[in-house]
């Protein structure tokens, strides 16, 4: 059984929705455009609502709540906020969600219980017969803004974008850098000149009111393709029928809601919005270069709407601190797919902070069984693990060792503190061993160089170790240790950093510590425990894949001598028959690397080869 209690404008006659008097919801200002005093709250929330479920797809809550809502739909845009969305953490900031074309504000429906923990949650919802301007949009949004800026100056505020709504949320970062602002941008529309939508104003113009062929296109449009996301996940191993649920589901979904979708985007409102992003998309454009505010872009790969990752790509080059998400699979309604988990994404940047910057010990959330289980099952499946299986011993405080990790203080502060093993492959073996053993989260140390993106280089994205993130990793310094130790948690620390991790040959265990160990001073004035520990066996590793990449480079160079018989050309010098291994041996290597990292991102695989590469040159 599905409930929802709903308090919103009083225009809506619903049963879902409680009367406000429009004296007391509503003041009238120049220009045509209602400012609220009070917010409106709206529950989209099912009961009862279990702490963790499987995400799914948003689309059915979405029509289902836009049907409701857009029956009696009138007046000007206005706020509101979900009523799941009230118990949030103290001093949480304010984060505004700025529709896309639809207007209807509902996009993070299946967002709503888990953002509204940290933040303090308001939507604009545009009606649907609504035709205010752009610029009279951005200037309802920075009121807002500025007006929550003067309660709260030391809070950031989220500008949560999506299509339309980036280029809003851009114009007011533009207009207002004097404020601490955090920009989200799902599929910003800001280059809305360079697609294929620009093509549909002089093609709605000149067709009847009574024939409108915009509906199904948006509705192959909207998602990402559903064939291509069955393959993919009957290719990772699941059933036919899990891979394919959701996408029919999805399916079925558009097709029974199309009265809904027409309602939402008639031929008029069409019009209306693919003019506004013209000039939108305009407007945004011209102030690029005003922004300075914190901005992350995600982009979808199967986006048929907008060009999406080139933009993506573009914008990142082009404001000063920006970082980029790409989802190859998804469609223009980032939001509404069930694969998508905002607050796992904004975990996994470091985007969230309470302050003027972020602190890695109090901003810090710890990540959900859900995100825990999705991280640990992608590690558990890895070559490495497979390869390696790794085992841990501990020592009790009678002086037994045993097997597993019995012997680790449960209270913090604890700092454990051993040696890099090659490329720092050890870490996350380490880190879920405890989480998944003890239950405890181990805060581990991680260079800087995978928390700042790199202007150019061949270092794998950041992007690479959002899940390190979400489980907790931070970059190393004397701060961030200070507060994580002060605050009680199980730090782990490498003395020997990355140089300790990249040893060359012959430097097998070779410890690259400083000669002054400041973090004794440090545990010492906190009263937390030191655990040395030491790790073996993956250098031994290493070097048997090294040994035997040798040994089958001059096996196959023999062989190719002795049986092969080549055109004269090639066999004028044994120099031919080494390039011809030294090329085979290259794509060896290469494919390696690839399957290492179990990733497409090629960036991390050309480093990972470059290292098994080394020894065969």
């Amino acid at each position: 059984m599905l409930a929802a209690g709903v308090c919103f404008f009083p225009t809506v006659s619903s049963s879902l929705f409680h009367h406000v008097p429009l004296s007391k919801a509503m003041k009238v200002k120049s220009g045509g455009i209602m400012s609220i005093v009070p917010r409106f709250a709206m529950s989209t929330e099912r009961v009862p609502v279990k702490e963790e479920k499987q995400r799914r797809s948003g689309w059915k809550e979405y029509f289902e709540q836009a049907k409701e809502l857009i029956e009696t739909d009138d007046g000007p845009p206005r706020w509101f906020s979900p009523l799941e969305c009230s118990s949030q953490w103290d001093n949480s900031p304010l984060m505004l969600f700025l529709p896309g074309i639809d207007g209807v504000g509902l996009a993070l429906i299946s967002h709503h219980h888990k953002l509204g923990r940290i933040f303090d949650l308001w939507c604009l919802h545009i009606p649907v017969a609504d035709r205010t301007p752009f610029t009279d949009l951005v200037k309802l949004v920075e009121k807002t803004v500025r007006s929550e800026y003067k309660r709260s100056p030391n809070r950031p505020i989220y500008l949560i974008g999506e299509s339309l709504g980036g280029c809003l949320a851009l114009a007011v970062a533009a207009r207002n850098r004097d404020i601490d602002l955090v920009l989200i941008l799902a599929n910003p529309a800001t280059s809305f000149s360079r697609s294929l939508m620009q093509l549909l104003s002089p093609l709605l113009d000149a067709l009847p009111d009574s024939f409108s062929p915009a509906l199904p296109n948006i509705l192959s449009l909207t998602a990402g393709d559903p064939l291509r996301m069955v393959l993919d996940n009957a290719v990772k191993g699941l059933p036919l029928l899990n891979a394919a649920g959701e996408p029919i589901e999805d399916f079925t979904t558009f097709s029974s809601s199309l009265p809904v979708l027409a309602d939402i985007l008639p031929k008029e409102t069409l019009l209306w919005k693919l003019k506004m992003l013209k000039s939108a998309s305009a407007y945004a454009n011209s102030g690029l270069h005003a922004i300075k505010a914190q901005t992350l872009i995600l982009c979808s790969g199967n986006d048929r709407l907008l060009p999406s990752q080139q933009e993506g790509e573009r914008l990142r080059q082009l404001l000063p601190s920006c970082e980029l998400r790409k989802f190859d699979n998804s469609g223009h309604f980032l939001f509404l797919e069930g694969s998508i988990d905002l607050l796992t994404v904004i975990k996994g940047t470091s985007y969230y902070r309470r302050g003027k910057y972020h602190d890695y010990a109090s901003d810090f959330i710890p990540p959900t069984p859900d995100e825990a289980k999705k991280i640990i099952e992608s590690y558990s499946y890895s070559l490495f693990n497979i390869v390696t299986g790794s085992v841990m011993l501990s020592t009790l405080e009678d002086g037994k060792i045993v097997k597993g990790l019995a012997g680790i203080p449960s209270e913090g502060p604890v700092l454990l503190v051993g040696n890099h093993m090659l490329l720092a492959l050890d870490v996350a073996p380490f880190i879920i061993r405890f989480f998944t053993e003890r239950d405890i989260l181990v805060r581990g140390t991680a260079h800087p160089m995978f928390f700042k993106r790199q202007k150019s280089g061949r270092l794998p994205e950041v992007s690479s170790f959002d899940s390190l993130r979400v489980m907790g990793a931070y970059p190393v310094g004397v701060s961030n240790l200070f507060n994580l130790l002060a605050s009680k948690s199980h730090v782990l620390l490498y003395p020997g950093g990355l140089r300790e991790g990249f040893h060359r040959k012959g430097e097998e265990y070779k410890l690259f510590w400083p000669e002054q160990s400041e973090f004794v001073r440090m545990a010492a004035r906190f009263g937390a425990k030191i655990v040395p520990f030491g790790s073996v066996g993956e250098d031994d590793l290493g070097q048997t894949v090294v040994q035997n990449f040798q040994l089958r480079y001059h096996q196959l160079l023999s062989t190719l001598q002795k049986k092969h018989s080549f055109p004269s050309i090639l066999r004028e010098s044994i120099r031919h028959y080494e390039y011809f291994v030294y090329c085979h041996l290259f794509y060896q290597c290469k494919r390696l690397a690839m399957t290492v990292t179990e990733t497409d991102n090629t960036m991390y695989a050309n480093f990972i080869f470059e290292f098994m590469w080394m020894p065969c040159t």
